[in-house]
């Protein structure tokens, strides 16, 4: 059974950002995400998510580590720093333990090895979008 997204605005689903330099990534991600249900926003960059309509919010964010220009930890900090309690989860083909604790240090709510089964990605944002207890 698929988890349900869950929305504290009923009646819209959870909105997910992707953020991947990889075109073909993005699209996967966005169909499967919106195959259970979630309304999905791709951006080709870090830069490009951070300079999205102020009014644009969403429930989580998906990032790539490594990309152009700035990458998904720094996008991490930055939305950190911002106060906006966003759970991010991070994705990698190059998975370091080094890069691992730190994405796990600055709070990152979940962090995947590419490729991964979609069915994990799908778990781990049901579970970044679950209200803490």
């Amino acid at each position: 059974m698929s988890p349900t997204p869950h929305s504290s605005n009923r009646g819209s689903p959870p909105c997910i950002a992707i953020v991947d330099d990889d075109e073909q990534v993005r699209e996967a991600l966005g169909n499967l995400l919106r195959s259970v249900g979630y309304e999905v926003r791709a951006f080709c960059s870090a830069e490009d998510f951070l300079e999205r309509p102020e009014g644009e919010a969403f429930s989580c964010l998906v990032s790539d580590i490594q990309m152009p220009g700035m990458g998904g930890l720094e996008l991490q900090k930055c939305i950190a720093r911002s106060g906006t309690p966003l759970p991010v989860i991070l994705m990698t083909a190059f998975p370091r333990d080094h890069v691992r604790r730190q994405a796990e240090e600055q709070g990152a709510a979940g962090f995947l090895p590419k490729p991964f089964d979609g069915s994990r990605m799908i778990e781990c944002v049901a579970r970044a979008l679950r209200p803490p207890e």
